[in-house]
């Protein structure tokens, strides 16, 4: 099974290409302090809006300077942490309540089912961005209200992809075995069905990082995610966008790492569908 598995994971293109570019992107994000020797928010007037300089290696303007004269290569970096940060966290919460609201309505149905899927309903009409204005009108612009605004966008995703593949498999008869064997709904939901059911959830996970931070960086590009002068890429190419004509590297750099990571999370999610999927095969 593990070679099989192997054997899939190596023939899958988008996989091994997804893989290595998120790996590759997470380690430089992660070790951005050894990395660059710059600061991200060091401010250098008398090297204000330097072209990108490759000669002297990490020791130099690798991507050039902003306006401030502040190193881009490093703000790039350091931004990456903040939107993994916030990705990852938002992520993991927003799929923790999605599946589990999607296993108790794929499983009990009735009204428990009705009441979730009207919730699903009612939070996939509210766009995004306007519930991101709302919660910072109403709380204010922080990383935790950030984090909230994601959970409460995505979770909805998760609930239906569990809820629907939890009405399949609660028909099987290991399930019909379990209930007869004594085995409580609980221990059937988690024990019996949750593993079979995975599939699809972790395929929307790899996606949904790279949903989230768009969004992320959207909020920050409007003001409302990220406050500057800590360094996001949503807020770097806002302050970068009245340069674009004469220093396009302003919004080139953090442009391309937000166009890189989300195509490489992408990529991933398709790679393990085609090797988690064995119809595909």
């Amino acid at each position: 099974m593990k070679k099989l598995l192997l054997k899939r994971m190596l023939k899958s293109a988008f996989f091994v290409v997804g893989l290595l570019t998120t790996l590759f992107i997470l380690v430089m994000v992660l070790f951005a302090p050894a990395i660059t020797p710059y600061e991200p928010n060091q401010n250098s007037l008398t090297e204000r809006l330097q072209p990108p300089d490759w000669s002297q290696g990490f020791d130099g303007h690798l991507f050039g300077t902003d306006n401030m004269g502040r190193d881009l290569f490093s703000r790039v970096l350091y931004g990456g942490r903040s939107s993994f940060f916030i990705a990852f966290t938002s992520t993991l919460l927003s799929a923790a309540l999605g599946i589990l609201l999607g296993l108790i309505a794929g499983y009990y149905g009735g009204i428990a089912d009705v009441i979730i899927s009207r919730l699903c309903d009612i939070f996939i009409a509210i766009p995004s961005l306007v519930m991101g204005i709302v919660v910072s009108a109403l709380f204010g612009v922080s990383k935790i209200n950030l984090i909230g605004v994601m959970i409460a966008t995505s979770w909805i995703k998760y609930t239906k992809i569990g809820r629907n593949n939890v009405v399949v498999a609660r028909s099987m008869e290991y399930v019909h075995a379990s209930k007869v064997l004594g085995a409580s709904s609980w221990r059937i939901m988690i024990r019996e069905i949750f593993p079979n059911v995975t599939t699809p959830l972790l395929i929307q996970v790899s996606q949904g990082i790279g949903s989230i931070i768009i969004l992320e960086s959207t909020l920050s590009f409007l003001n409302l995610g990220i406050q500057p002068p800590d360094p996001s890429w949503g807020n770097m190419i806002t302050n970068g966008r009245n340069f674009m004509a004469t220093h396009p590297w302003m919004v080139l750099a953090p442009g391309c790492a937000l166009m890189l990571t989300v195509m490489a999370f992408n990529f991933l999610g398709d790679g393990l569908r085609d090797v988690m999927d064995p119809k595909r095969n």
